[in-house]
């Protein structure tokens, strides 16, 4: 058993993503548990909300009745407000409660109003699902509350972490009603940030000149920002997952982080051995028959299979410049076919039934669309699907786009994103918003190298750790700025041919120094951090009560 250096009777952490797969948040949560239950075993309680069904169950929640079960019988919770408790199925297997917060609608306007009293949160200008993040968040606060209580440690060592703006306002409630307890406030990303980067304004060489309440006002953002803003503030200690991000909490939260707490991985999600290279043969032998049956090209065993991945943020996640690269690439000599995936969830209809023929009979010809893999319900909206559909695929670069989450039950793949990740040979990450950046991590974690930014705090972190190239980590960031997007489109299209062009030996040496990375991001280092973090949320809270 893993010994923690901070002694802790209880630790909550709540996230709008505990047992929800939707984003990057889920990885993070989801592969520190294992060392976090390792340290406080049932003293550790993940909070996440009841946002399931009989006819759509969680596949990540395995219900108990034995967990917790006298609190369970009477929670003290108001009307409506009801618990699931169990084990959330990851490695570690985390007691979680999931709770059901629709009930906290009738009650928003006498929450806000007091939120608005005692902190200055402007909920006047909510609207999307602002509501329904500080219904769950508030009720999880509640939930924290009542188990404090029934468990006796309302003067112990008891700390709640809050993930993210939409579970703010349940810091700033659990403060009020019970400020014993120590809280942690975690910005992934600032939401006025993201915003600015989301609507095409220049982030970075103006960041000194931005005034985060004044865009946020201009950006119809006031009540996020402010409820992010405030909790930022009023946490005993708070933190954010890279220096760059740091920098701007400071500008447009006012606030520089306590800690800055960069996002480990776990390397148990990577098979090793035979199992290793079997699984990374059958998911390439997959990705070249879904491009024969879909373009009706011939992609021989040595096609060159590059991807990209993440959230459907166009301009941030630099989707837009992947399609560029690999147009320069078609043009940069490169040695051998290159088949280039765009896996990034969109508003997708289904899995395209004649592409699913095609693949069970073996057919060669090309498909209607030759470069999407499932149908979406706003085709000619679609940033991605625009580009695509007037993309010529020159004879040696074709790029395919696959607008679903891949989760082994998409009707083309049906495999999870990990068991086609592992037989790639290259991913590309040029974000231009990326406060961490999971996705190059997860990469080099299974020993494909990687091609991101200097805008990510992934790639500062490898800038500042590594020599900055792919024999030395797998690894290769390419500075990026607002105003130098063509550069960086060359630089990545130059960096895949360098890699096409490898022999078996040396890209078997940058394989085995991007899983050599990956070990140094393994949660086992970076948990000091967090360590840190619990340290200064005690000792804050203690010196408030005073």
């Amino acid at each position: 058993m893993e010994k923690a250096s901070v002694r802790l009777d209880l630790l909550f952490e709540t996230s709008w993503e505990v047992c929800n797969k939707i984003g990057g948040i889920y990885t993070v949560l989801s592969t520190k548990a294992k060392t976090l239950q390792s340290y406080y075993k049932g003293n550790l309680i993940f909070i996440g909300p009841d946002v399931w069904s009989d006819e759509n169950p969680s596949p990540y929640f395995v219900e108990s009745t034995s967990l917790l079960k006298a609190w369970r019988q009477n929670p003290q919770l108001p009307d409506g407000v009801t618990v699931r408790v169990g084990r959330w199925n990851i490695p570690g297997r985390p007691l979680t409660v999931l709770v059901k917060f629709d009930s906290m609608y009738a009650r928003k306007d006498e929450i806000y109003g007091k939120m608005w009293e005692l902190y200055g949160v402007d909920s006047l200008h909510a609207y999307g699902d602002y509501d329904e993040a500080c219904a769950f968040s508030v009720a999880a606060a509640m939930v924290i509350e009542s188990l404090t209580r029934h468990m006796g440690k309302t003067d112990g060592r008891v700390i709640a972490h809050f993930d993210e703006w939409t579970t703010g306002m349940g810091l700033l409630y659990l403060k009020w009603k019970m400020p014993s307890v120590a809280t942690i406030f975690t910005t992934h990303a600032t939401s006025i940030g993201r915003s600015i980067c989301g609507n095409n304004k220049p982030l970075y060489d103006y960041l000194k000149g931005y005034n985060g309440d004044q865009m946020a006002g201009e950006l119809n953002m006031q009540s996020k920002h402010s409820l992010e803003k405030a909790a930022a503030h009023q946490a005993d200690c708070f933190t954010t997952v890279s220096d760059i991000t740091a920098i701007e909490c400071e500008q447009l939260l006012e606030k520089n982080p306590d800690v800055v707490t960069p996002n480990g991985f776990e390397r148990n999600f990577v098979p090793t051995g035979v199992k290793f290279d079997s699984t990374r043969a059958d998911a390439r032998e997959l990705l070249l028959k879904v491009g024969r049956a879909l373009t009706g090209r011939d992609f021989p065993a040595d096609t060159f299979i590059v991807g990209t991945s993440g959230r459907c943020e166009y301009r941030n996640k630099g989707l837009d410049l992947f399609l560029d690269s690999m147009s320069r690439l078609a043009g940069e000599g490169v040695s051998r076919p290159v088949l280039a995936y765009v896996m990034v969830p969109a508003w997708v209809n289904g899995p395209r039934r004649d592409l699913a023929d095609a693949m069970e009979r073996n057919a060669s010809q090309p498909l209607d669309a030759p470069y999407i893999t499932h149908w979406i319900n706003n085709p000619g909206q679609d940033p991605i699907e625009r580009y695509l559909s007037g993309f010529h695929q020159p004879d040696n670069v074709t790029v395919i786009y696959v607008p679903c989450y891949l989760d082994g039950n998409d009707g083309i793949f049906n495999r999870p994103y990990y068991d086609l990740l592992i037989g790639m040979d290259a991913t590309v990450f040029p974000s231009y918003y990326e406060p961490w950046g999971y996705t190059p991590l997860e990469s080099v974690a299974f020993g494909v190298p990687t091609v991101t930014t200097s805008l990510s705090g992934f790639g500062q972190w490898i800038l500042s750790s590594f020599e900055n190239n792919f024999e030395s980590c797998g690894v290769n960031v390419i500075a990026r700025g607002d105003f130098n997007y063509d550069t960086v489109a060359s630089s990545v299209a130059r960096s895949l041919r360098y890699l096409a062009g490898c022999g078996g030996n040396l890209l078997e040496r940058i394989s085995k120094a991007a899983m050599r990375t990956a070990r140094h991001a393994a949660w086992s280092s970076f948990i000091t951090y967090y360590e840190r973090a619990f340290e200064t949320a005690l000792a804050n809270c203690a010196q408030r009560n005073e």
